[in-house]
């Protein structure tokens, strides 16, 4: 079940947390710049359609107080091939009141920038945090 769905289910943030903290894959994002999380970012995955060259949106959700965004695939939605995030980083800075270079930090089919990565082993758990600034961001897979 993605972020989609438990929007409107009426669940406790207990039972949303429990279900999150199974998700495969998590991340989590920090302002560096100020040196705290990056609270209500706006955070989508998709996955890559090899064969028509072409990102299918598969969820959407939003950074918690602490900068963290799980729950975005379930472990039966978690298949082996290409993912991307995107971050909304432009309209964080503008809730901040603040101009960003960037509007928004996604990977790209040519992989050279941005947040793409390749899944092979789907049992594994796979943390992509996003360290940023209005002028910079960098990212590593953590554990």
């Amino acid at each position: 079940m993605n972020l989609l769905q438990r929007r409107g289910s009426g669940r406790t943030h207990t039972e949303i947390m429990t279900s999150a903290d199974s998700s495969p894959l998590t991340t989590h994002v920090l302002n560096t710049g100020d040196g705290v999380p990056a609270a209500k970012m706006d955070v989508s995955l998709h996955q890559l359609n090899s064969k028509l060259m072409i990102w299918n949106m598969l969820s959407v959700g939003t950074t918690n107080e602490d900068g963290r965004c799980s729950g975005l695939v379930s472990k039966e939605a978690f298949s082996p091939g290409t993912y991307k995030l995107r971050f909304e980083t432009g309209s964080y800075w503008e809730n901040m009141g603040q101009n960003s270079f960037y509007p928004y930090v996604e990977g790209y089919s040519g992989g050279l920038q941005g947040v793409v990565f390749t899944i092979t082993e789907t049992e594994q758990r796979f943390h992509l945090p996003l360290l940023m600034s209005r002028f910079s961001y960098s990212t590593y897979r953590g554990s």
